[in-house]
């Protein structure tokens, strides 16, 4: 995948301020992990990293659900992990980490997760592929991210037209399929209607995600009209390609 600069990602979410109000999947997805996660064979008291944590949605389901323990939480962006110390106070520790190339505090972990973080990676299979090493013996991680499926519609509008989009080029499920999995990926599909494409591209810039492909040649004014227009003809609906990825690390022989 070309990946947008990390810079860029950062500014773009940091300065996201209504993020909560538009991420309105980004929860659902989350809300969906966290159930997962929580039917985990964890400790009573897990010590739990985040990578990406955004405003705190997952952290926040997986309370609700009684999963307790010591957290630490982090995201590129640090204006995201101030909107996360609000909404889940002092109790956590919270860093601003870049989860593919640095090094988080505290290991080792019993649990690593991430909602819709990865998916920003330069080579994501590489970055999970390092994670089972900060886990303890007998630990998870359990990853939602996005396949390259995701807003397929928005694309098919462009290349009715003949142009490419700019969103992103996200890791496709055979590739994250060939990462050491404990289980088989989960591919899942949600899809979003919107009112209008004014409307889903005003969605994506409230969540922060309109970092483009580095590589993308911006439309003229006039070729985006055409490819909006083609895409209310087809219903005005995104497609999330949600990809969730469990890994562990074995338990210590005895």
């Amino acid at each position: 995948m070309t990946a947008p600069p990390k810079a860029l990602v950062s500014r773009a979410f940091g300065g996201a301020i209504d993020y909560d109000r538009h991420a309105t999947v980004q929860r659902r997805i989350a809300r969906d992990l966290a159930k997962r996660i929580a039917a985990l064979d964890l400790p009573a008291a897990p010590r739990i990293l985040e990578i990406g944590c955004g405003t705190g949605f997952l952290c926040l389901e997986l309370q609700n659900l009684g999963v307790t323990g010591t957290w630490h939480l982090t995201d590129i962006a640090p204006q995201m992990l101030a909107r996360a110390r609000q909404r889940l106070g002092d109790r956590m520790t919270y860093a601003v980490l870049d989860g593919e190339n640095g090094t988080p505090d505290g290991l080792p972990y019993d649990l690593i997760c991430a909602s819709l973080a990865t998916q920003w990676f330069t080579d994501e299979p590489a970055a999970l592929a390092r994670w089972p090493a900060w886990l303890a013996p007998g630990g998870h991680i359990m990853v939602a991210t996005l396949g390259a499926g995701t807003f397929a519609e928005w694309r098919a509008a462009h290349a009715m037209l003949g142009v490419e989009a700019g969103t992103p080029r996200f890791t496709p499920p055979s590739a994250l399929a060939a990462l050491d999995l404990a289980e088989p990926a989960i591919v899942e599909h949600h899809r979003n209607h919107h009112d209008s494409a004014p409307a889903f591209l005003r969605a994506l810039r409230g969540i922060g995600a309109t970092t483009a492909d580095p590589d993308h040649h911006p439309l003229s004014a006039g070729a985006l009209r055409r490819v909006m227009r083609q895409f209310e003809k087809a219903g005005a609906v995104a497609s999330y390609e949600v990809v969730t990825c469990h890994l562990t690390r074995a338990s210590t022989p005895i």
